[in-house]
């Protein structure tokens, strides 16, 4: 289910709220602006049955959902804090002068729009999202280093290769050598035997 519920107030005054579901969260969350005096920034969660009011004040800007109970703090704070500076761009100093609900009917559609995105999409929540986006990393980073270790082997078939291939070249060469040496004494011993034949045919 998510967030269910978001308002943004200034003091006690109500600039813009939306209700995903009919509840009486309206009225608790003004109970809780009016027992929260004052301007000093705060993160708090109450508890009411099986909901939770989360509540992010910052420069007497009151952002506050209400949550149940199975969305945890992470995603509702994100919530607020993401609502807060969309608030704070789009309305800068008019914040401090503007009438109850003032911003209701521009800002409502922003209000249920995120409600939307954080309770249901799974890339609200940043720490998944970076768990997700570590796994993908690390996959990708195996499968290279699978790949550097086949190409490794690769590489060493290939050092093998060229080794067997220069002691081939090695025995070539002295075969070469020999056969070279041998063709040189058999010329040699021929050429011997005929100047011998010849001297001996004019004696």
């Amino acid at each position: 289910m998510g967030i269910l519920y978001a308002l943004v107030g200034r003091g006690s005054v109500v600039l813009a709220e939306f209700s995903g579901t009919t509840t009486n969260a309206s009225a608790i969350a003004r109970q809780i602006l009016e027992k929260t005096p004052g301007n000093n920034d705060m993160h708090v969660s109450y508890s009411q049955d099986r909901y939770i009011f989360h509540v992010k004040r910052t420069d007497g800007l009151t952002v506050l959902c209400m949550a149940d109970d199975t969305a945890g703090r992470r995603i509702p704070f994100a919530f607020l804090e993401d609502i807060h500076q969309k608030f704070v761009r789009t309305y800068g100093r008019a914040v401090h002068s503007a009438q109850p609900y003032g911003m209701n009917e521009e800002f409502s559609r922003i209000l249920s729009q995120q409600m939307e995105y954080y309770s249901s999409d799974p890339n609200a929540d940043r720490i998944n999202r970076l768990k997700g986006e570590m796994s993908q990393v690390r996959n990708v980073m195996i499968e290279n280093i699978d790949k550097v270790l086949d190409r490794g082997d690769r590489l060493e078939l290939l050092v093998d290769k060229t080794a067997n291939m220069q002691g081939n070249t090695f025995r070539f060469r002295k075969q070469a050598r020999r056969f070279r040496s041998t063709v040189w004494w058999r010329n040699v011993k021929l050429t011997y035997v005929l100047d011998l034949n010849l001297m001996q045919s004019l004696e």
